[in-house]
């Protein structure tokens, strides 16, 4: 079983004990790319067999969320589930429509993010959260992301909290975003929900719930091979010799544009393959 299957996380549990989960389940190698907190939901694509070396591929994709802020509060984690480190009254000013879709635009657009102290990049071989746990600084180097889209989705104002939508580049983080925003509304606040809606092409609507992974009918119908996985890309049909010496690592000259291809032998999907000029070189094998 070599392919995709997109999982609908749920609260209270981690990315990791959803992998944990699908291998048991399974009794395959499985991998996930893109992280999801605790507390966050959605879509968690979990790559399986042959399908943990795609993860190249998938690791840039673009997300698409749902969050909202907290107003009010500043936590030292950015989320729920850090302690209080600052508190400020919300006013009902800050709360208009207009001034929170202002405030929202504003963030469309390339620009340089602070990472989370709270969060796994490493620095100097210790992940960030490392410090932050023993109270030590560490200097924390701007990362480039996108904002392509934000959406304004929801003002509660009884509970002072804005719901919005984004569509951002990899490596945004949206506690930071949450954070940012609050600030620029001249208060305070946190990511209290996060659901993550796309990564990708992988959305929520094709996505599945882990315990759904043991009804084999469910699997079947919402797994993606690695073949369909790639059905944009162009065939290759190779004949016993030359798939033996592409097998093998060989090179093999083709006068086609450079990218990934998909491989056949007697009809057969056998892998992939990349053309940079005008050589092709293994990628993944099934």
């Amino acid at each position: 079983m070599d392919g995709i299957i997109i999982i609908n996380k749920e609260k209270a549990c981690t990315s990791h004990d959803i992998v944990k989960k699908a291998k048991k389940i399974l009794n395959e190698k499985v991998g996930h790319t893109g992280t999801l907190d605790p507390n966050a939901t959605g879509v968690l694509p979990l790559l399986v067999g042959k399908g943990t070396e795609i993860s190249k591929y998938i690791i840039n994709h673009d997300k698409i969320y749902e969050a909202t802020i907290q107003l009010g509060e500043k936590r030292d984690t950015a989320d729920i589930e850090g302690k209080v480190i600052e508190e400020k009254p919300v006013s009902l000013e800050v709360l208009e429509s207009k001034k929170v879709e202002t405030v929202l635009k504003s963030f469309i657009g390339k620009q340089e993010q602070i990472p989370p102290i709270y969060s796994a990049i490493k620095v100097n071989g210790k992940k960030l959260y490392e410090y932050a746990r023993k109270g030590q600084e560490v200097s924390i180097e701007p990362r480039s992301i996108e904002i392509y889209n934000i959406t304004l989705i929801n003002i509660n104002k009884n509970d002072k909290t804005i719901t919005f939508r984004v569509h951002c580049s990899k490596g945004t983080y949206i506690r930071t975003l949450c954070e940012e925003i609050s600030e620029h509304l001249e208060n305070v606040g946190y990511m209290k929900e996060l659901k993550r809606l796309q990564v990708g092409e992988f959305t929520l609507e094709n996505s599945i719930k882990i315990e759904e992974l043991e009804n084999q009918k469910i699997l079947e119908k919402n797994f993606i091979t690695l073949e369909n996985y790639f059905k944009n890309s162009q065939e290759i049909k190779l004949e016993e010799y030359k798939l033996k010496l592409f097998l093998n690592g060989v090179k093999l000259n083709y006068n086609l544009k450079d990218g990934i291809y998909k491989i056949y032998n007697n009809n057969k999907f056998i892998g992939t393959g990349i053309i940079k000029n005008n050589l092709l070189k293994r990628d993944i094998i099934i």
